[in-house]
């Protein structure tokens, strides 16, 4: 079974590939409202509880505030 990153679509031929190459991976999967910048988790955060945007010229932070999974970010269709 192939496992394939769902940041930057690389391919792993075991799950422990994958999961070692997500805490390296270059490709974001958080994304902030401020700035519209998308980035990787370990950037944003050192502790694992506080958030901000790791762009300079950004004051985006808080998970859920500022910033948020790409997987939870929907884009409305304007009519």
């Amino acid at each position: 079974m192939t496992h394939i990153c769902r940041n930057c679509k690389r391919t792993f031929s075991t799950e422990l590939e994958l999961e070692l190459h997500l805490d390296t991976c270059t490709q974001g999967d958080l994304f902030c409202d401020e700035c519209g910048e998308r980035f990787a988790e370990r950037t944003a955060t050192e502790d694992g509880w506080h958030y901000r945007c790791p762009n300079d010229d950004c004051d985006g932070e808080g998970m859920g505030e500022d910033i948020h999974k790409v997987s939870n970010v929907r884009l409305e269709k304007s009519v």
